[in-house]
């Protein structure tokens, strides 16, 4: 048994090693340029090692993004406390902004180096409804749907369709401030709240509003 443990940890060492190595790879070069070949020299094995632990370079990239969406998700999650739905909405476009600005090279690999692979972990969401990009996006669909409930929203847009227009605002203040970082007049923070404050002004009706709405 002791054995079967011990293997078990190597194995799990070497995932690590794998993903790190891969990692440094795209973020100095892109994913384009991720390759077995480099990966298998960064880490001093063979090709053919690397592919008993991953079937394909595809996968090693999908798993970087995937643990992305996952610290994605754990950054977003202590708004999910928050009681009063507006507020907790602010909370998640502030929470999404401090992790693009303070994580932003795990930021920019999930949603800046190739689409296609974030784009993947959304495609699943039919039959992989808690994968972490999938619950880092409902946090926000959740939210918005509490305030339909409430007769707060004043948009006869979907809660998904709303929360994937926040999400691009947010998304386009962190690109930039990533991208280009001498071109905002402001800090990312507080572009976003400007932001968030214009949509949320003319999108959720005042609690007090939603309530004579309904005694009516």
């Amino acid at each position: 048994m002791a054995r079967t443990q011990r293997r078990e940890r190597e194995k799990a060492v070497f995932r690590e090693e794998v993903l790190a190595a891969a990692r440094a790879v795209v973020l100095e070069e892109g994913f384009d340029a991720l390759t077995m070949r480099k990966i298998a020299d960064a880490v001093e094995y063979s090709p053919g090692t690397i592919y008993l632990y991953f079937e394909s370079r595809d996968a090693i990239a999908f798993e970087l993004c995937r643990r992305g969406f996952e610290e994605l998700r754990a950054a977003l999650s202590p708004a999910a406390t928050i009681a009063d739905p507006e507020k907790r909405l602010r909370e998640l476009g502030r929470l999404y902004v401090q992790f693009g600005i303070e994580r932003s090279e795990t930021y920019r690999l999930i949603f800046m180096e190739d689409v296609k692979y974030a784009s993947a972990i959304f495609a699943k969401r039919a039959d992989d409804a808690d994968s972490p990009g999938m619950q880092a996006l409902g946090l926000l669909v959740a939210t918005l749907e509490e305030l339909r409930a409430a007769n707060r929203l004043l948009s006869d847009a979907t809660a998904q369709e709303l929360a994937e227009t926040i999400w691009a605002g947010v998304h386009g203040i962190v690109s930039l401030s990533i991208t280009f970082t001498q071109v905002p007049e402001s800090t990312p923070e507080r572009l976003s709240q400007i932001m968030v404050d214009g949509i949320l002004g003319g999108l959720i009706a005042p609690a007090a509003r939603a309530r004579s709405k309904r005694r009516t």
